[in-house]
């Protein structure tokens, strides 16, 4: 059992949280919630021992590994995927290596009444115990099941971690905390920058083969799947539910009628008492019950009520002309970047007013074939027709750097807002994470994830017909990815849709195109019928072998 003991955190005279405490027991599977900024990550960090509280402890038991994965690292360079993955495994192999010195030293000296011999025998002792008790493991097979399981092939085992993305250095950070089989794992956003197939394959090893974990996550249908208790961070404070997600967001909304109630009736009593007060203070006769209630108020506490957004804002697309019935025709299309084929002889067909989602495995072609439509690149052979009248929005994770560097959050969105927008651009900006004096920060001072927010903003003050979003839920909380999704429900153009997140995509799409194996196969069913159907092709595919 791990224990967060009375931890607190100041920033600044400004108090994160305070007197915080909660255990962590073998096989509980919880889920970190809370607003941007309530400090979920900054407590990740202290139960990694990568931060310290302002007061308070982390106290576990003395050989507990906790293995941590943080939003943004760095893998350093310099060695292949396999042998970084390996890396796991360096404390096992050291105490190895350890155990074979001293053997040798054994061996040759002559000395066996010293002390120093009977030193090395007890050392040499402890650590046998302690190698022999570790299960034999066949090293390389893990480190190969691991690896495959987040969606490397094998022919990337043997290329530099050098020549890979963020992301996918991101999941040879993942693998390397897999392997160590931790008593504790610690996950902040680790979804980010993986597709569902590797997604689906996380949530099982979590669930079947992983002890204790806390995560932090926007992606609502992984956090569903696999936890079994939610811990929210809020004003300062926790509550423990012993509920997954879904159920703990129900208990939540019945704490909070509580809570509103026993506000109601506590501000009705002061009201009441204040009155008395008011209505009798100079009466002789009434002086000790006026004193007396004065000092009951006092010394009253205020029932807090927890911070709940009540907004209720709805974003509506810009009117725009009308497409053309086809708005997108791909006829035998065919993509490499050198030797690699990405695609070959793909067809698409997507009529006005389909909601589509383009997925697969990272790599497989979703980003290259949208790069396509957009005439970002080049084909091989085939054709992409844009249909009469198109008019298209577009979003991909570089879009942030088309922004005006010298402009200020408020003025990005200011410059194209009309209407009755205008009059809601803060509340637009809180609703993506942009609070108070934020607003006047200049873009160049923002955050890649802040940058990334504003050109969603900007996308969708735009009158388009036709739109195409590349990842747009990462860097965004479930309030606002909920604000978009509405909007895009209710979008009446065309959607072309890339993206991870089953939630996000679920009632959303209506027609899915799957990238694979260097074909596109189009699905006529929504995401949750493909992700049920393409299970029982996996399934198959394991009995078969």
């Amino acid at each position: 059992m791990i224990s967060i003991d009375a931890i607190s955190v100041q920033f600044g005279g400004t108090s994160l949280f305070s007197d915080v405490s909660f255990s962590i027991n073998e096989n509980d599977k919880i889920a970190l919630m809370g607003k941007n900024g309530a400090g979920k990550s900054t407590l990740l960090k202290i139960i990694a021992g990568e931060a310290k509280p302002s007061s308070g402890g982390v106290s576990a038991p003395k050989d507990a590994v906790i293995a941590y994965l943080p939003q943004h690292l760095l893998t350093a360079d310099g060695a292949t995927v396999f042998e970084e993955a390996s890396k796991a495994f360096s404390v096992i192999f050291k105490m190895k290596s350890e155990i074979d010195v001293i053997n040798e030293q054994l061996t040759v000296r002559t000395d066996y009444e010293s002390d120093e011999y009977m030193k090395l025998i007890e050392q040499v002792s402890d650590l046998s115990e302690k190698f022999y008790a570790i299960e034999e493991v066949n090293y390389e097979a893990e480190v190969e099941k691991i690896l495959l399981g987040l969606g490397f092939m094998r022919e990337d085992f043997t290329r530099q971690t050098s020549e890979f993305s963020g992301g996918w250095r991101m999941r040879i950070e993942l693998a390397k905390i897999l392997l160590q089989k931790p008593d504790l794992i610690l996950l902040d956003e680790p979804t980010n920058h993986m597709d569902i197939e590797s997604i689906q394959w996380l949530e099982d090893f979590l669930i079947n083969s992983a002890k204790a974990v806390v995560v932090i996550s926007h992606d609502r249908a992984f956090v569903d799947n696999i936890t079994n208790r939610t811990i929210e961070v809020t004003m300062g404070r926790i509550y423990d539910y012993k509920a997954k997600y879904s159920h703990y967001l129900e208990l939540r909304k019945d704490r909070r009628v509580h809570q509103q109630k026993a506000y109601d009736e506590q501000q009705r009593m002061i009201a009441d008492n204040m009155e008395f007060i008011d209505r009798f203070k100079g009466t002789y006769s009434k002086t000790l019950q006026v004193q007396s209630r004065v000092k009951m108020l006092e010394k009253l506490t205020i029932v807090e009520i927890d911070e709940v957004d009540n907004s209720a804002l709805k974003l509506k697309f810009p009117a725009s002309v009308r497409s053309g019935q086809y708005p997108v025709i791909v006829k035998e299309l065919s993509k490499a970047y050198g030797d690699h084929v990405v695609f070959k002889d793909a067809n698409i067909v997507i009529e006005r007013g389909d909601k589509i989602a383009f997925v697969g495995k990272n790599g497989e072609g979703k980003s290259t074939m949208i790069k396509a439509i957009m005439k970002e690149i080049s084909p091989e052979g085939g054709t992409v027709e844009i249909g009469h009248n198109a008019q298209i929005g577009y979003f991909a994770q570089n879009q942030a750097s088309l922004l005006d560097e010298n402009a200020t959050i408020f003025e990005t969105i200011d410059n194209i807002a009309v209407g009755d927008v205008r009059t809601k651009i803060k509340d637009l900006l809180g609703a993506f994470m942009f609070q108070g004096d934020d607003v006047t920060k200049k873009v160049k001072v923002l955050s890649g994830g802040e940058k990334t927010r504003l050109a969603m903003i900007k996308l969708l003050l735009e009158p388009v017909n036709l739109l195409i979003l590349d990842e747009p839920s990462n860097h965004l909380d479930m309030k606002t990815k909920d604000i978009i999704k509405d909007a895009l429900r209710d979008f009446d153009g065309t959607l072309i849709l890339v993206s991870h997140d089953r939630d996000f995509l679920d009632g959303l799409a209506t027609k899915v195109f799957e990238f694979g194996n260097k074909r596109v196969k189009e699905h006529f069913e929504d995401i949750k019928g493909f992700l049920e159907h393409k299970k029982m092709d996996n399934l198959r595919e394991i009995e078969r072998k």
